[in-house]
């Protein structure tokens, strides 16, 4: 039986590297939080991540499509400019700014936190898979 890494890691792997891209997000809106103007972006972690696993089910059970402009699995996005959102500022600024630090920091630390439950979740994937080939 062929056992492949993406069949290994399963979301995992996708699941790190969407955080990767959200801590790139947040860590620019952090940056720009006295620029004039600047409006705080964020990723949908949750609808993306739903997204690519619907696209990952068996072909059995996916939908067959009907037009060749349709998306196929290989083109699902993960975290691209299409899939920032504006964040809405509880206390919006007089400049225009909508980067609130608070905010920020406290998704930026809870980001960081998940990211690292997401590395050690595959982790111990490639743990169990090199027991698994040593044949401990």
């Amino acid at each position: 039986m062929k056992i492949g890494i993406d069949n290994a890691l399963g979301i995992h792997a996708q699941a790190l590297s969407l955080r990767a891209n959200r801590t790139q997000v947040l860590a620019q809106n952090i940056a720009n939080a006295d620029t004039p103007g600047y409006k705080a972006r964020d990723i949908d972690f949750q609808s993306i991540l739903k997204r690519v696993s619907d696209a990952a089910t068996p072909s059995a059970t996916r939908m067959r499509l009907t037009h060749e402009n349709h998306l196929t699995q290989g083109q699902v996005s993960m975290g691209g400019p299409d899939d920032l959102k504006y964040r809405v500022p509880q206390m919006p600024s007089l400049e225009g700014n909508t980067v609130e630090a608070q905010v920020e920091q406290a998704e930026f630390a809870q980001n960081s936190m998940q990211f690292l439950a997401s590395l050690r979740f595959v982790n111990g994937r490639f743990s169990g898979l090199m027991s698994a080939i040593k044949g401990e």
